[in-house]
């Protein structure tokens, strides 16, 4: 009688779980289309619009629920999450924040318009710099206008000494996000349904790690912004279920997808 019962609720048992990975909303730096990276910029009013409008209703459409979410330290992430978790009415899950999901920095670029740096040294160089497995950006400087506003910035005093970047190559940001992906996999892994709202490149990087893709591959992924990516993952055997799935409009995701690989004006 025993083993049937047992038989009967192990039916009842969830055996799969979710994992939705959103990138924040745009910033004000993206409207510039400068290179942000560590710079604390905001939302713009267009990125709490696409939280609204394009993060939220692909999440209650597929019925998602959390028990945790994931951010960075800057705002721009904590903000995207705060806005997603209010208009799903669930401001109660918590949200755990931690420097190693920060954007990749981008050195001495930090500020820098896209397309100015491309009428200067060439398109094929900043698309090396953006997307190159192994090149990182020349490492910020003093006279970077934002060089003292990083360092000093407080969000950033759990970063243990020697860690803090000065520029990071896509590499050296999937180096940092791999022990955090390992964590947020072991929650996953027990029950905890996670939702993690993080940036372009640490998405990115999360893609590599989650997908087992090549460095070659990754450098050809674009995220867009506020679209949730969906993986399904056997909790028998720890092991993915398929890809990725983005929830949303195909055809608007793959002009944002566009925009994002774009260099811009």
């Amino acid at each position: 009688m025993f083993k049937f019962l047992k038989s009967k609720l192990s039916q009842f048992i969830p055996k799969l779980n979710r994992l939705v990975i959103v990138r924040h909303g745009e910033s004000d730096f993206n409207i510039g289309n400068r290179f942000c990276g560590w710079h604390d910029a905001p939302l713009s009013a267009i990125g709490v619009k696409e939280a609204l409008t394009v993060a939220v209703p692909a999440l209650l459409q597929s019925k998602l629920e959390f028990d945790v979410v994931y951010t960075s330290v800057l705002s721009r992430s904590r903000e995207t999450a705060d806005m997603i978790l209010s208009n799903m009415n669930c401001s109660y899950v918590p949200v755990k924040e931690d420097w190693r999901l920060s954007e990749r920095h981008y050195g001495n670029l930090t500020g820098e318009r896209k397309r100015e740096v491309a009428n200067t040294y060439g398109e094929d160089q900043v698309m090396q710099w953006r997307r190159a497995y192994d090149v990182a950006p020349p490492p910020i400087e003093e006279t970077n206008r934002y060089y003292y506003t990083i360092c000093s910035n407080p969000i950033f005093d759990e970063v243990p000494p020697g860690h803090f970047p000065n520029s990071e190559s896509m590499h050296m940001c999937v180096e940092r996000v791999a022990p955090m992906w390992q964590e947020v996999r072991q929650e996953l892994l027990k029950g905890s349904k996670v939702l993690m709202v993080v940036h372009g490149t640490v998405a990115r990087a999360l893609v590599q790690l989650i997908e087992g893709l090549s460095n070659d591959a990754i450098e050809k992924i674009n995220i867009a912004n506020c679209v949730p990516r969906v993986y399904e993952f056997d909790l028998t055997t720890g092991k993915l279920i398929g890809g990725g799935i983005n929830l949303g409009n195909p055809d608007y995701i793959k002009r944002k997808v566009a925009e994002v690989a774009a260099i811009g004006q």
